[in-house]
């Protein structure tokens, strides 16, 4: 069984104290739904071996949160493998978003499970702007380690 890939966008802001801000997905679905720590994500999305990773990410960021993905340049911020196995790719990009403009893609599942009843979810049901800090507190641990890369750029 191939491996699960998955490609995204950091986008950051230079605030006007100098802080680095980061725009953070919050996943959507019953299962995050009262969750915060670990709850809240670069936008990505899966891909398979015959896209280009930075394809992906740029098709996945108007996926989930149905805006058109921020200009570029595009700085690589490598690789990372979470828990489950998922091997994330993540590229910077500076550009500011209005949160609020966000029309989040959606999907289907079961749910209750074992219902027969399919219901729609949000994949994000929120974004938001978090400092690097605080983000540190909410995102999928994993992918803290694109923080320190961006801070580090």
């Amino acid at each position: 069984m191939p491996e699960k890939r998955s490609a995204g966008l950091l986008l950051f802001r230079r605030a006007a104290d100098g802080d680095i801000d980061v725009l953070l997905g919050h996943m959507g679905g019953p299962y995050w739904e009262r969750r915060e720590t670990g709850a809240w994500s670069i936008p990505k999305g899966e891909h398979g071996p015959e896209e280009e990773p930075l394809d992906a990410a740029l098709r996945e960021f108007q996926e989930e949160l149905g805006l058109p993905p921020p200009g570029g340049p595009y700085a690589p911020l490598g690789e990372v493998r979470q828990t489950g196995g998922k091997v994330v790719t993540v590229w910077a990009v500076e550009d500011d978003l209005d949160p609020d403009l966000v029309v989040p893609g959606t999907f289907t599942m079961e749910w209750p499970k074992g219902s027969g009843t399919v219901r729609e979810f949000p994949e994000l049901d929120r974004v938001a702007w978090f400092t690097v800090g605080q983000a540190r507190t909410v995102i999928v641990t994993a992918q803290t380690v694109f923080l320190d890369r961006l801070l580090s750029r």
